[in-house]
């Protein structure tokens, strides 16, 4: 499962507060989310927490966006170890501080032994700069041109220790990717919901695993008596 944490500026407006509060509470959606998730036995969730455009905000809003990693990491990772949640960080790390790449490290090495859920935060992420990390990962490997195939790209992409996601779900009533896991959503089912990232909680979880449930995946091919989708 896959998921755009979108609405938590417009959250806080509609209550006349700083946009950092809606962050903070879609924080506190996200552990909600996960552990929902590990109930409902999905095996993988991807989030994306920050985009590679989203340097383009206003200074006090990224400050505050780069202070809740820490306040995160201090506040829930403990909880989430505990869970045998495995955590993974994900995206271009050299713009980020020290502070901020030394909470990402620790939060990877805390849960490195765990086997339950993995959370995977895609952070300073974009769907465009992953395919040429792995494009360039590849060149430097020194693989032919005939050599460069899906799979072998596939495997150099960032979350090439992931299965591709079955459902892709975005809230805050926008219905576009933003440049989200572009190359692993190829055969993704889509649920979009107008709920705000940080209203969403465990009803809006089970009423996108019903949506998906009732898809057709036949992947290009034909659908066989008796199949179901499954999510990971």
């Amino acid at each position: 499962m896959a998921i755009v944490m979108d609405g938590n500026g417009r959250w806080a407006k509609k209550r006349f507060m700083p946009r950092v509060v809606g962050h903070k509470a879609g924080m506190d959606a996200l552990i909600r989310v996960v552990d929902h998730c590990q109930k409902r036995g999905v095996e993988y969730l991807t989030v994306y927490a920050f985009s590679s455009e989203n340097w383009k905000r206003p200074e006090d809003e990224v400050s505050g966006l780069m202070n809740l990693v820490l306040v995160g990491v201090a506040k829930y990772l403990g909880k989430l170890a505990s869970q045998g949640v495995r955590v993974r960080i994900v995206g271009d790390r050299s713009a980020v501080s020290e502070k901020v790449r030394a909470a990402w490290n620790q939060s990877e090495a805390d849960t490195a032994a765990n086997t339950g859920l993995v959370l995977t935060v895609c952070f300073n992420y974009g769907g465009r700069w992953d395919i040429v990390q792995a494009a360039r990962r590849a060149m430097a490997e020194g693989l032919a041109p005939e050599q460069l195939t899906e799979e072998a790209l596939s495997a150099r992409m960032s979350l090439a220790y992931a299965p591709d996601p079955d459902l892709f779900i975005r809230t805050g009533g926008e219905l576009r990717v933003s440049n989200y896991l572009l190359w692993q959503i190829a055969y993704a089912e889509f649920h979009f919901t107008d709920c705000l990232w940080p209203d969403f909680d465990e009803h809006e979880v089970d009423r996108a695993l019903a949506a998906f449930a009732g898809r057709d995946r036949r992947f290009g091919g034909v659908k066989t008596a008796g199949s179901t989708p499954s999510i990971a």
